[in-house]
């Protein structure tokens, strides 16, 4: 049975379990063994990462191709006007390409937000503003790049949600287990998308998070998990 967690990442946290200069990761907050993230979160920015043992389930959640979408909250510097927030929507051309369209709106502060460690600067005399900003796609540093290149630098950035997934009810450093019945439906749902397109050429390894794998942290996780048998309805 393939396994999944939501965690809530803290600032200033690398997206790997291992780090040769001390910096804090994900093994500082999530002490299972055998699971890895599924997809990056820079280090300067905040919330989900989803954690899996299952390399097929990783691979669909963090490749770009399957445009599974992902739901940020970015506090911007002064307030965009609806001119900036269509640029954003028609997609940006950066350095490595135009960016895919993009659901952008503003938004108040988010309810039950926690403070940042450290604080954010701000400049006293400009205002901020609260985005929502969806995409489908990974590009390095690319809302921050995007914000920016409508003239408005990020602030601070939090992934709200990937999919269905939310980091709702999740403290900083938390983290939960998705139960075992949704996790399977998804797993199924995966396995239909795969049969239609004529399934993967190699099946996924899973990935310890880093750019380069150098070896596992603790044990070598398993290809795929075994699949549970769904019981009647």
């Amino acid at each position: 049975m393939p396994r999944l967690l939501l965690l809530n990442k803290p600032f200033d946290v690398l997206t790997q379990f291992t780090d040769e200069q001390g910096r804090s990761t994900l093994k500082d907050y999530v002490d299972l063994v055998g699971v890895y993230p599924a997809g990056r979160l820079d280090r300067d920015s905040e919330g989900l990462v989803l954690l899996t043992d299952d390399g097929q389930l990783q691979h669909h959640i963090s490749d770009p191709r399957h445009k599974l979408t992902k739901t940020y909250w970015v506090q911007v510097e002064n307030i965009p006007d609806e001119a900036a927030l269509e640029k954003l929507r028609k997609g940006i051309e950066l350095k490595d390409g135009k960016t895919r369209p993009a659901q952008a709106r503003l938004i108040d502060e988010p309810a039950n937000l926690w403070p940042r460690t450290p604080p954010v600067r701000f400049r006293q005399a400009i205002p901020t503003q609260w985005l929502e900003l969806k995409i489908s796609e990974g590009k390095n540093r690319q809302v921050r790049r995007m914000t920016a290149a409508v003239g408005f630098p990020t602030l601070r950035l939090i992934r709200y949600a990937i999919g269905p997934w939310t980091i709702d009810e999740l403290a900083p450093g938390q983290w939960r287990a998705v139960a075992e019945d949704d996790v399977l439906k998804w797993s199924d749902d995966l396995d239909s998308q795969k049969h239609r397109r004529g399934g993967y050429r190699k099946k996924p390894e899973v990935s310890d998070g880093r750019r380069v794998d150098q070896g596992r942290n603790d044990a070598q996780p398993a290809r795929r998990s075994p699949r549970r048998q769904r019981k009647p309805d």
